[in-house]
């Protein structure tokens, strides 16, 4: 079964734009029978995916930290869930577990996981393709940060190589369905 990774937003609030885009992917995610992956969390856009995931008939593997496990913030939609000490364990199972990896919208802990991915990628751990699904222009400003770095020679060539970018729904798709 191919499994999608998907980075985003633990947070509460979010704005109903990143909400529908969150369930129509977990949606498709689920109807094309196959895996989620993600942070195991039952709170904000991750228990949102999970939740359209597994209600259209998708598996779905939680990777959750002892920390949110004591917190009492498991999914009840896993089908499977792995249990990590730390963060640091959680990245490289999303990474270990995922065929393809998406950054949703998101925080912190988003932008951790898709550094880890991208530095990894760099030094040749991985060939994974990690895709930023930009939801109205979301991860413009980080998008051009990461131009900059290779203009001004902090990377050894483009950072683009090692990600794709998707501005609507069916270009996500698109590159989701593209083999590995």
């Amino acid at each position: 079964m191919r499994s999608i990774g998907i980075f985003c937003s633990a947070s509460e609030g979010i704005d109903k734009l990143y909400v529908d885009a969150t369930l129509l992917l977990g949606q498709w995610i689920g109807s094309e029978g196959l895996r989620l992956v993600y942070g195991g969390a039952n709170l904000g856009l991750m228990e949102c995916i999970a939740q359209a995931t597994r209600q259209t008939g998708g598996q779905v593997l939680g990777v959750i930290p002892t920390l949110l496990e004591e917190k009492g913030r498991v999914s009840r939609c896993c089908h499977q869930i792995i249990h990590t000490n730390d963060l640091s364990d959680r990245k490289d199972i999303l990474l270990r577990e995922s065929d393809v990896l998406v950054a949703l919208p998101g925080g912190l802990g988003t932008l951790d996981e898709i550094f880890h991915v991208l530095a990894s990628a760099t030094l040749g751990y991985h060939s994974k393709r990690l895709v930023f699904y930009n939801i109205h222009g979301f991860y413009d400003k980080l998008l051009a940060a990461l131009d900059e770095m290779r203009e001004r020679s902090f990377a050894r060539k483009p950072l683009s190589d090692y990600y794709d970018v998707a501005h609507t729904f069916e270009e996500l798709i698109l590159l989701l369905k593209q083999p590995n």
